[in-house]
């Protein structure tokens, strides 16, 4: 499906850069082609994103280096079980979203462009985010809350600059990256937690204004170029809690990404434009997670919802508790080489050679620019 663009909400003075992946149209228009809208921006106007115009010919981005939000936070709220437990990332966000989901927890900075809300942001080129995640003592960098693609051609150099000094890069992503765009960040990518809404496309595009099937294209793709993949999917009642579909998608990461996929089940809470919904009963949680176990997966977690006490990780073979979470308080008991004390099993993952100490991490709320 090929997307029209929309009227500009870019600000006047905002900066701009060519967009990497971008191709001339009929009639002046251009082809974006970071994500799978593949929108055609005409002249003078704005990709879905709203971040990505169609200025004098050339398709350039007013994202790169303009920060919305930045926080340091602890890896397990991206969330990211098996990587580098214990450690933190820095985080960093421009405004912008290919997606306009009803229940958006950070829809002011990611629908910003397309309500035309007159964000204030902080210039932030890549060398200084790597300075500052190394002063604030962060491990990785993590482009979040809202979906990095929006600032790919930002998050490339950034990440290229973090790898070079030892950091990880850290994605959390709608999936809806081409795949000339995974195959960009492949090289500079550790991992991503991938948000798969639902496993059913009418309500990718009621909900979310998107498509079902480029999204599991997309994370295939991730996982053939070598990235670290962890799913999340916010079960919403009403709306995607139908048991058969959750079954499904459970099964579809057993065949496609394998058993040792981990799959994070949340709670959904009241927010934006999906107020009236209640929040998700813990049966029905419990229930879901019970339904990935059945299908095959080894490592099903569920998040917002610290009643169910559903966020250790445990070995795959023996069943040994290997990593225990209470909020964000951390204790590893995996061996130095990231195996089970017992059975000597690997735990799947990445950077879990060195166990973390216990250690709590009282985090604030994303620093908002303004």
């Amino acid at each position: 499906m090929l997307e029209e663009s929309l009227t500009t909400s870019i600000r006047p003075g905002a900066a701009a850069v060519p967009t990497i992946l971008a191709e001339a149209g009929p009639e002046g228009g251009i082809r974006c082609g970071v994500c799978a809208h593949l929108c055609l921006v005409r002249p003078g106007r704005t990709g879905i994103c709203g971040v990505r115009e169609n200025r004098a010919g050339a398709l350039v981005s007013h994202a790169y280096g303009a920060v919305v939000a930045m926080g340091l936070d602890p890896i397990e709220k991206k969330p990211l079980f098996h990587v580098a437990p214990g450690s933190t990332a820095y985080s960093i966000a421009t405004a912008g979203c290919p997606f306009h989901c009803t229940f958006c927890q950070n829809w002011e900075i990611a629908q910003g462009p397309r309500l035309g809300l007159d964000l204030p942001t902080r210039e932030l080129p890549p060398g200084r985010v790597v300075a500052a995640a190394i002063a604030a003592g962060a491990e990785s960098i993590a482009y979040t809350y809202v979906e990095p693609t929006v600032f790919l051609e930002y998050a490339l150099d950034t990440a290229r600059l973090a790898r070079e000094a030892g950091l990880r890069n850290l994605f959390v992503t709608d999936g809806y990256a081409t795949p000339e765009a995974v195959g960009l960040l492949g090289p500079v990518l550790d991992a991503a937690n991938v948000d798969l809404k639902a496993f059913n496309d009418a309500f990718y595009r009621k909900v979310c204004g998107a498509r079902l099937a480029p999204v599991l294209d997309s994370i295939v793709a991730m996982r053939r170029a070598g990235i670290w993949l962890e799913l999340t999917t916010l079960v919403i009642p009403g709306r995607n809690d139908d048991r058969r579909e959750l079954r499904s998608l459970a099964r579809w990461i057993v065949e496609n990404l394998g058993v040792e996929t981990p799959w994070h089940v949340r709670r959904f809470q009241p927010v934006y434009r999906l107020l009236d919904v209640p929040p998700t009963p813990l049966a029905v949680l419990r229930r879901v997670a019970d339904l990935g176990r059945e299908a095959g997966l080894a490592h099903v977690y569920v998040g917002n919802a610290p009643e169910l006490d559903l966020e250790d990780t445990h070995c795959a073979g023996c069943g040994r508790l290997l990593i225990e979470r209470h909020g964000y308080r951390v204790a590893s008991h995996l061996e130095a080489d990231g195996s089970c004390p017992d059975c000597r099993r690997m735990l799947a993952g990445r950077s879990l050679d060195r166990p973390a100490a216990p250690r709590r991490y009282d985090t604030q709320p994303a620093e908002v620019c303004g």
